[in-house]
């Protein structure tokens, strides 16, 4: 049986995807995202990074709508997103996780100032204020996802972490 505790958890990050705050996720917010995240970084949208963010940003849509779009039109309310992630996903975090890497591979890719591959410290804690992260927040999270301590965030760190955090109550 699934705690309501578990459940509270996951629909509190409901917000997180929720970017225009109308109450449901759709493709709007995966592009919402896309948008702030090649802002902060002065990407344009047509250059091949940008196009492999927007990309990535609808493979994570179709993926979650696929997983929690229950009645089928094109929204995910709260509720389906909690019945998608404690239903189908809390026992398999790293699938939901597989669908997000395309965009989250992206979003490094379009902070990799360096081109090696991964995004500084720095760097990523742009992106996660680009996507509505309190500052605060975004700083710590970031430091936090550098688990070998390097001053990089890769992509294994990133779908790692990205897996225990939607989907995992502690």
């Amino acid at each position: 049986m699934v705690s309501s505790e578990y459940e509270r958890r996951i629909a509190a990050r409901f917000a997180t995807f929720d970017q225009d705050g109308n109450g449901w996720i759709d493709r709007e917010d995966f592009i919402a995202a896309s948008k702030a995240v090649l802002n902060e970084f002065g990407t344009p949208a047509r250059s091949d990074k940008g196009q492999s963010l927007y990309g990535g940003a609808e493979a994570f849509w179709q993926g979650m709508a696929g997983i929690a779009d229950r009645d089928g039109d094109q929204r995910i309310t709260r509720d389906e997103f909690v019945n998608g992630a404690v239903k189908r996903l809390r026992d398999n975090p790293e699938r939901f996780a597989e669908i997000a890497r395309p965009f989250l591979h992206a979003a490094l890719a379009v902070a990799d100032a360096d081109g090696d591959g991964s995004a500084t410290v720095d760097e990523t804690a742009r992106i996660l204020k680009a996507l509505g992260v309190p500052e605060h927040i975004a700083t710590a999270t970031s430091a936090a996802l550098d688990t070998n301590a390097d001053g990089k965030v890769d992509e294994v760190e990133v779908v790692t972490a990205f897996a225990r955090f939607f989907t995992v109550p502690e």
